[in-house]
């Protein structure tokens, strides 16, 4: 009977209480000045704009229970109401959240709690961090490609809670933030400068374009160009509408002085 009667009091409260990150039944204390947020990305935000600082996540020790205001020491349930402050509770990070249908999982590799279900990901030991499984030996590496900022907005990749695209070329970015560069009619990676995207359709567009547009006698010399691509170098004639790659058929190019073997010709 003691044990049927403790189940609805763990339940109590449940999605009633949290911030605008997570619906959780406690706050915590920041150990770093001392005040209360509803969680770290409140307390990140609070400070932005003043005396900015960050509270890394491991750091929590002291939380309060929403429920009975009781402070204490960091755990799942409360030592004094006996709610559950958070059905997923993660004692590594000391993050709560009661959405469970997120299906959050730790990774030890990563070291904080991720969401998409642990079944659903594998953790990429040279680019450091949790990939979906579908890109699973179906990506480039590229060493610990999303402990850096977003070349869009900015924001640090790792711990986001945006999602994040990971390009062709193994670099990484928010979703949101491709799409828009997409949108200003940018396909290049902006770190590599690789297209972004699959553009053999365009690239075959533009084929026709070059073929139909032909340059006045005075422009038709040869340049040499670099390839963004595949990076090889090509010597072929000009033209104002773009410059095609011999090596794989990309417009991704630009152009460039000659080899040094030829230039010494």
């Amino acid at each position: 009977m003691e044990a049927a009667a403790s189940e609805p009091r763990l339940e109590f409260g449940k999605m009633e209480f949290g911030c605008e990150h997570y619906r959780r039944r406690c706050k915590i204390r920041a150990p770093c000045c001392g005040e209360v947020f509803g969680c770290r990305h409140c307390h990140n935000e609070a400070t932005a704009k003043t005396d900015r600082h960050e509270l890394p996540r491991h750091d929590v020790k002291k939380v309060i229970c929403l429920v009975c205001d009781t402070e204490q020491p960091a755990a799942k349930v409360c030592s004094n109401c006996g709610v559950n402050m958070g059905e997923y509770y993660c004692d590594v990070c000391k993050f709560y959240d009661d959405i469970t249908e997120k299906q959050q999982f730790h990774c030890d590799d990563c070291g904080i709690c991720r969401v998409g279900g642990r079944e659903n990901y594998f953790h990429c030991q040279k680019c450091g961090s949790c990939y979906i499984n579908d890109l699973r030996d179906r990506h480039l590496c590229v060493e610990n490609s999303m402990k850096h900022q977003c070349p869009i907005c900015c924001e640090y990749l790792f711990d986001s809670l945006r999602e994040t695209r990971i390009l062709d070329c193994g670099h990484t970015m928010h979703f949101e933030c491709f799409h828009e560069m997409l949108q200003h009619n940018q396909y290049t990676c902006p770190i590599c400068y690789k297209s972004a995207i699959n553009m053999t359709s365009k690239w075959r567009n533009l084929d026709d374009e070059v073929s139909a547009t032909i340059m006045p006698e005075d422009y038709r010399y040869k340049v040499w160009i670099f390839c963004n691509d595949c990076h090889e170098t090509s010597e072929i004639y000009f033209h104002v509408l773009g410059h095609k790659c011999c090596n794989c058929e990309s417009y991704n190019t630009r152009t460039t002085g000659a080899p040094a073997t030829q230039s010494a010709l």
